[in-house]
C-alpha cells in the first residue's frame, strides 16, 4: 500500500491483491471528487496511475462507509470483491 497523490492535488492510496490494482479515494469527509472522465484519467496506465478498480469511500449512514467502484474505462461497476478485501485489509476496517 502507497499513499501518494495525484496531479491535482488529490491523495489516493494504491493496492496490489490477487493479482489486481487499486486506487482508493478516501471521500468520507467530502464530496467525491471522481467524476466519469476522472476515473478514465486516473485509470490510463501511460499517463494515468493506472487500477483494474477505483474505490472511491463515502460516507453512509447506516455502515462505517461505503464504497463506490469506478472501472478505467469510466464506467461505475455494481462490486469488486477484490476491491472489497483490499480496503479492509489496508484501510483498518473490520
Amino acid at each position: 500500500m502507497t499513499q501518494q497523490t495525484y496531479p491535482n492535488g488529490l491523495p489516493f492510496l494504491k493496492m496490489h491483491g490477487l493479482g489486481n490494482d487499486f486506487v482508493i479515494i478516501d471521500a468520507r469527509n467530502t464530496e467525491s471528487p471522481v467524476s466519469q472522465s476522472m476515473a478514465r484519467a486516473i485509470g490510463e496506465r501511460h499517463f494515468g496511475v493506472g487500477y483494474d478498480q477505483l474505490v472511491v469511500l463515502t460516507k453512509s449512514d447506516g455502515a462505517e462507509v461505503d464504497m463506490v467502484f469506478w472501472n478505467s474505462d469510466g464506467s461505475v461497476s455494481d462490486a469488486c470483491g477484490n476491491g472489497y478485501c483490499a480496503v479492509s485489509a489496508g484501510c483498518g476496517f473490520d
